[in-house]
């Protein structure tokens, strides 16, 4: 079992990442062939019924089993794997703290001192893991060093350690999902500057989670109970369907189609489908601007330069125009495979492509 979260910054001398979700897990393996990595297996199987309840993992031999069963069928032999647990397992927080301590003492007020601050339980109850950002001076001219500080309950991370130990595995890496989606982009977020703020809108299955990230690090972090799920069930409640798990439903919608430039929706042009789909955008909407006011609020100088979509639920048809529209912000939806240059086996459809940042950032860490 893991004690604490060190290896959350570790190196990885391995290149297989497994992402675990309420729908499906999501496995990729990664090659560096001098400069250009190469995507040599992507695969995924889905979640059987039972093995989460309300969002948690409660069957985790079930799970184990099916990692395990995945992997020998796609002829993938790893032993050790990189993965990550939801953003909404964890605590994030940036604290700036004397440049002039040495590396003992700052582990010592980081991880005894600053961090009972934060935590909203016993220190003893959870892992914690940090590093070290940027080095400024403050308001008194005193040089001081930010320091990323992550932590998540002990519970979650020996429920993981266990589900790769029941799968004959080692869990090498332990990350936030957030973190390996960032990874995938890193080199998109670097043509932003100090002052401007990337807002990262990761639309998974019963969730979305939200990021709202300067150079590169996430200064603030929310998750929304809205997801693909929420979106097929009012639409095909709507039409009056049968509830099918596939996001797929939804790529062909086109949403925009029955919106007029005010925004307001045409109801003469849309069906009760579509207009279910859309509430639901809605929805996720206002909580997206309440988000991005309430830190806005809250910093200085700072103005929203970008959203960038990714999860499955970006492969909605016109979802990025939407967002455009209804937050006044430019959008755009992340692909990680363009972005990271990977040479393909196999082709990936567009649609699908924003849905891999996650598994593909564990699939290539330090490379």
């Amino acid at each position: 079992m893991l004690n604490n979260l060190t290896s959350i910054f570790a190196k990885n001398d391995g290149n297989i990442g497994i992402e675990i979700n309420p729908q499906k897990i999501n496995i990729a393996q990664i090659a560096k062939q001098g400069q250009q990595y190469k995507l040599l297996k992507n695969v995924s199987a889905d979640i059987p019924e039972g093995v989460y309840e309300d969002g948690q993992i409660v069957d985790s031999l079930t799970l184990s089993e099916l990692i395990k069963d995945t992997l020998q069928a796609n002829k993938i032999s790893a032993q050790k794997v990189s993965t990550a647990v939801p953003m909404r397992e964890a605590i994030i927080r940036v604290i700036p703290v004397p440049a002039e301590l040495d590396e003992e003492e700052l582990k010592d007020m980081v991880l005894v001192h600053e961090a009972g601050m934060y935590l909203p339980y016993p220190r003893e109850e959870v892992d914690l893991d940090y590093a070290k950002l940027g080095y400024f001076m403050d308001e008194d001219g005193i040089e001081k060093v930010n320091v990323l500080l992550v932590a998540t309950k002990k519970e979650v991370t020996d429920l993981y350690s266990e589900i790769f130990e029941q799968a004959d595995l080692e869990m090498r890496v332990l990350e936030i999902n957030s973190f390996a989606l960032i990874r995938t982009i890193r080199e998109q977020l670097r043509q932003f500057g100090s002052k401007e703020a990337v807002v990262l809108v990761d639309l998974e299955f019963d969730n979305t989670e939200i990021a709202i990230v300067v150079e590169g690090v996430p200064q603030f972090s929310r998750t929304v109970p809205i997801g693909t799920y929420q979106m097929r069930t009012a639409f095909s409640q709507a039409m009056g369907l049968p509830l099918t798990g596939a996001t797929q439903v939804l790529h062909d919608i086109d949403i925009l189609d029955g919106i007029q430039d005010s925004g307001d929706i045409d109801s003469s042009q849309i069906d009760s489908g579509k207009a279910a789909l859309i509430k639901v955008l809605g929805e996720l909407t206002e909580e997206l601007s309440r988000s991005i006011n309430f830190y806005i609020n809250q910093s200085e100088d700072l103005e929203i330069a970008q959203l960038l979509l990714a999860g499955p639920g970006a492969g909605i048809s016109q979802v990025d125009e939407f967002f455009t529209q209804k937050l006044n912000l430019p959008t755009m939806k992340v692909d990680p495979i363009t972005t990271l240059g990977l040479d393909l086996s196999q082709d990936i459809a567009p649609e699908s492509r924003p849905g891999l940042g996650i598994v593909l950032g564990l699939g290539m860490r330090d490379l």
